[in-house]
């Protein structure tokens, strides 16, 4: 099986996942999912890629969920749920980058393993780590704004996709373009900078595109607390 099969298949199985806590847990579970999106996101990362004849990264689809759980809760429950979960979220990347940074000071024992791996995992250079909890926290709270504005402008139902697609897809460029100018620019030269930009984006373009269906199915649960 190809990158690109297994890819749309795991992107199916995230959106499931992230439906199932929700029809289950409530808007509890939005915010539970959020949290761990987040910092699953951000350990996925690190993976590389080819897909679509492009290099990516992994995390792309499990942190697009982020956004869709935030955009559910902004619907069902209005802005201020919503903007309460993009903290939740910032709290638990900033608590795992803490907590882990915190874990590699440790001397490894003689007959240790695990080092060098969480060294690849968690090892992130300062940049990196500001530009991640810098891009989530502004884009986020950028959807969350966006998506209550085009709320108000296309209130009825038939309008949820331009809601959906359009707060998430602005908002994910956005993302993409802190991230990249704070981890990656002048690191890399012009165009290699602009090609992991306009990839970066590509991908979580498809996403984003990808998350209305899922979106028409949470918008028809029952409003569960």
């Amino acid at each position: 099986m190809n990158n690109e099969m297994i890819w749309l298949i795991f992107a199916i199985i995230n959106f499931i996942l992230l439906l199932g806590v929700y029809r289950i847990f409530g808007r509890t579970g939005l915010f539970v999912w959020i949290g761990m999106a987040t910092v699953v996101a951000n350990i996925q990362v690190v993976k590389t890629i080819e897909l679509f004849g492009l290099q990516a990264t992994l995390g792309n689809i499990v942190y697009g969920t982020a956004f869709l759980a935030t955009d559910i809760l902004n619907e069902k429950y209005g802005k201020k749920e919503a903007g309460k979960a993009v903290w939740l979220g910032f709290s638990s990347l900033l608590a795992m980058t803490a907590l882990m940074q915190g874990a590699l000071l440790f001397t490894p024992g003689t007959n240790d393993i695990a080092q060098p791996a969480l060294e690849t995992l968690f090892g992130i250079v300062p940049r990196v780590a500001a530009g991640s909890l810098a891009a989530y926290l502004v884009s986020q709270y950028f959807d969350v704004w966006l998506y209550a504005g085009l709320k108000k402008r296309f209130a009825d139902d038939k309008y949820l996709w331009i809601r959906n697609n359009g707060s998430t897809m602005i908002s994910q460029l956005l993302d993409t373009a802190v991230f990249c100018f704070i981890a990656f620019y002048g690191v890399y030269p012009a165009d290699i900078w602009l090609e992991i930009f306009l990839t970066t984006y590509v991908i979580k373009f498809i996403v984003s595109a990808l998350d209305t269906p899922f979106f028409y199915i949470a918008k028809k649960f029952p409003r569960s607390e």
